[in-house]
């Protein structure tokens, strides 16, 4: 009897330190900038580049992937990164609807990579994929015809196994797709009140460079514990206008953001992923998963101060994982310094744009999709299986469910989708644009309606994944390819490793 009680006295022991440890873990685990962050750096607008228009009417763009260094903090070395004409970044595209483009990506890494144009409606072959490495010191150019609505996209690396690593050494860049149809009256001079905002969490080790490792518990990959704005580490923004427009894309590996401003004041919400919502939202918050974009409005008085601030995560999971995967985390992101006199702006359009309502009854196929782990529908990715067929020219209905205790969100290449429902109510007003990327809450499904056009391609597949770039990496990633009536799936491409 006497052992029993001392081994029960040890064992309670045990689990009262063990559980110590975990408060002392928990309570470490939360990160917060909010009021540290002192803005000494004006913010990094990256290089336009529109291309050149060659003879035959082709627009080209020369993008080099390449290695180098970025000095991001005052003090110490610099941190080796990489970069797309340059060290750490690249130039924001500018793309033309109607306009036959030709990016011509020459490879200086020392080793493979990808460029995938996020959001771009393009042949399979050019979508930029784990099916198109460019080997080092190899190029590829690849060509489309520009076709879909005015909208904020971006491109990044895509190899299987890898994306996470190479996104995070800094290959990244907006996109910009202009309308010249249908162009609302809105800020617009790139730079001046027409501002690309590419939100990235990075952490640094003690010689400057990119912190690595994962988090302790965590499960999503890399989180850090600051945000670089293009690149610039405790950025500000120098507003000369009465209002300025900010396309927000979130370049993070796996942090979610929930964007708002720290004195509360409401903006208009004027587009999402896919394009202009048909009318501008009032909101004072709007979160963002990793790879969604967001444009939205500000108005600033003269002398005005404000600090764009992220007040959290996605969460809706377990207080664990919410906790260790970075959804409690508070961030202040970019402070907007007003000048003393400001140029006028319009007011904003009440109509943005015409969006054409897909129709549930017209829908083809229902397809469903199970998020868990690091798998779909229990299988992880596979360059060799394609696991859905669609059929060109026809609409589907997509069900997402997310089996996990954590967030997830899912991206479909070469489509914009539009949200039916979510958790089985309608999406809220910021929702109802054009989307290629949705968050979705643990437990939750959604239900997204979209429209395979224009291009096929038996043995070229598209992707579909969770955009938690460790989770792609590990195996929640799938293939589809769009076919011809009739046809069947073919074999797709043996030209990766992984």
């Amino acid at each position: 009897m006497r052992i029993l009680a001392w081994t029960a006295l040890a064992l309670l022991v045990l689990a009262a330190a063990g559980a110590a440890l975990f408060v002392v873990f928990y309570r470490q685990a939360k990160v917060s900038t909010v009021g540290d962050v002192e803005f000494v750096n004006e913010l990094r607008i990256p290089a336009i580049d529109r291309g050149a228009r060659g003879d035959d009417g082709v627009v080209r763009y020369d993008l080099e992937v390449q290695a180098g260094e970025t000095q991001f903090l005052a003090d110490g070395p610099a941190t080796a990164t990489w970069g797309v004409n340059g060290s750490f970044l690249g130039p924001t595209l500018r793309l033309r609807r109607g306009d036959t483009v030709e990016m011509n990506v020459a490879n200086e890494l020392p080793e493979a990579t990808t460029l995938h144009w996020h959001g771009m409606h393009l042949p399979a072959a050019m979508d930029g994929g784990p099916h198109q490495m460019v080997e080092a010191g190899g190029s590829w150019r690849p060509t489309w015809i520009v076709d879909q609505p005015a909208a904020t996209l971006w491109y990044h690396p895509h190899p299987h196994g890898e994306t996470a690593e190479h996104v995070q050494r800094g290959v990244a860049g907006m996109i910009i797709v202009e309308d010249p149809e249908a162009e609302a009256e809105l800020p617009a001079e790139y730079g001046v009140d027409d501002v690309p905002v590419i939100i990235q969490d990075r952490s640094f080790d003690g010689d400057n460079q990119f912190a690595t490792d994962d988090k302790f518990l965590s499960n999503v990959g890399i989180l850090g514990d600051e945000v670089l704005v293009n690149g610039t580490h405790s950025p500000y923004f120098e507003a000369t206008t009465e209002r300025v427009r900010l396309r927000l894309l979130n370049g993070s590996n796996a942090r979610f953001y929930d964007l708002g401003f720290d004195d509360g004041r409401t903006f208009a919400l004027i587009g999402t992923d896919g394009g202009l919502l048909a009318e501008p939202v009032e909101l004072d918050r709007i979160p963002l998963s990793p790879g969604e974009r967001a444009e939205i409005v500000v108005d600033v008085a003269p002398g005005d101060r404000a600090v764009l601030r992220s007040f959290g995560g996605l969460g809706g999971g377990s207080f664990f994982n919410d906790r260790f995967n970075g959804h409690d985390d508070r961030f202040d992101v970019l402070e907007l310094r007003a000048a003393g006199e400001l140029e006028p702006s319009p007011e904003l359009p009440d109509t943005l744009a015409e969006i054409e309502r897909l129709d549930p009854r017209s829908a083809a196929t229902v397809r469903e999709f199970r998020l868990s782990g690091t798998n779909i529908n229990g299988r992880d990715m596979d360059m060799r299986r394609i696991d859905e067929v669609v059929t060109v020219d026809t609409t589907e209905i997509w069900e997402v469910r997310n089996a996990d205790g954590q967030a997830h969100n899912f991206h479909v290449h070469d489509v914009q989708f539009q949200i039916i429902d979510v958790a089985g109510d309608a999406p809220p007003p910021e929702a109802a644009g054009w989307k290629d990327t949705v968050a979705i809450r643990a437990g939750d499904t959604v239900r997204l309606i979209m429209r395979f056009a224009d291009y096929s391609d038996p043995d070229v597949p598209y992707m579909f994944h969770c955009h938690i770039l460790r989770h792609e990496d590990r195996g929640m990633m799938g293939q589809f390819v769009v076919v011809e009536p009739g046809d069947v799936a073919g074999s797709p491409p043996d030209d990766h490793d992984n």
